[in-house]
């Protein structure tokens, strides 16, 4: 069984202990790739670095939504930079939280719209972060996502807007929430969301799953995410695996990428 964790932060300082014995513990749990995921300039940097001493590992650049008040045409030239180099397979993660509010709502717009446009002119997939903002989000989208491809990751929103993400041609990218017991009513979006649509993340370290509730989370967890998709989709966790490591590949153009195992 193949695995790929689409959406983790291992550049996080939580890892710094431990990061060669928590991706030694991915290869054992049959995850081949990880795509590491910035979060804002500093943490892009580092995801690039990491991504380029270790096989296997992508990584994606962006400011979220929580920073986007330090958004300056200097951070849009930057992360243009920075998604010149060969491991960076994304932009993100941008988008809107209007559940913190810990940036001003028009800034987080303009910081959101400013990377969509941006990932249009690299030709690169966004990552979009999208809490209590449904329909900003699918305003947005509508205004300056044409052609573009992503994923809404760590998907916890209606099955009205999953619908309409689906439609527009985005993935949806279910982490360990899937698994919480009191979620049913989430889980019950993922065995409606087409399996060609669906992607496996951890958004580690946050959110571990069952049964590891309370602990830091890792990509080597994100073997729960899939026996729970498979539940909800009906269909063997190994096929589940196969589906879902194929989508987020083919999304993040990863094919013939390198492999944790190499």
């Amino acid at each position: 069984m193949e695995l790929f964790d689409t959406h983790a932060h291992l550049d996080f300082t939580r890892f710094d202990q431990d990061r060669d014995e928590v991706l030694k513990r991915a290869r054992e749990a049959g995850v081949v790739n990880i795509l590491t995921v910035g979060a804002d300039i500093n943490s892009s940097r580092r995801a690039v670095e990491l991504a380029e001493g270790t096989p296997g590992l992508a990584a994606a650049v962006g400011l979220h939504p929580h920073d986007a008040s330090d958004f300056t045409p200097d951070t849009a030239r930057e992360l243009k930079k920075l998604a010149g180099r060969e491991v960076v397979k994304a932009l993100g993660e941008t988008g809107l939280d209007f559940y913190y509010d810990n940036s001003p709502r028009e800034q987080q717009e303009q910081a959101f719209r400013s990377q969509l446009r941006l990932a249009a002119r690299l030709e690169l997939p966004v990552i979009i972060h999208s809490r209590e903002a449904e329909e900003e989000t699918l305003k947005i989208l509508q205004e300056e996502g044409a052609g573009l491809a992503g994923v809404v990751h760590c998907y916890s929103s209606s099955s009205g807007m999953a619908k309409r993400l689906v439609e527009f041609g985005f993935h949806l990218g279910f982490t360990g929430l899937i698994t919480f017991r009191k979620l049913g009513w989430l889980r019950e979006i993922v065995s409606q969301t087409p399996p060609e649509k669906i992607l496996l993340e951890t958004d580690c370290p946050y959110m571990a799953p069952e049964p590891k509730r309370g602990k830091r989370n890792e990509p080597a967890y994100v073997k729960y995410v899939a026996e729970t998709a498979a539940n909800c989709l009906n269909l063997p966790v190994e096929k589940v695996a196969e589906l879902t490591t194929a989508n987020g590949q083919q999304l993040f153009a990863l094919e013939d990428y390198s492999r944790l195992e190499d």
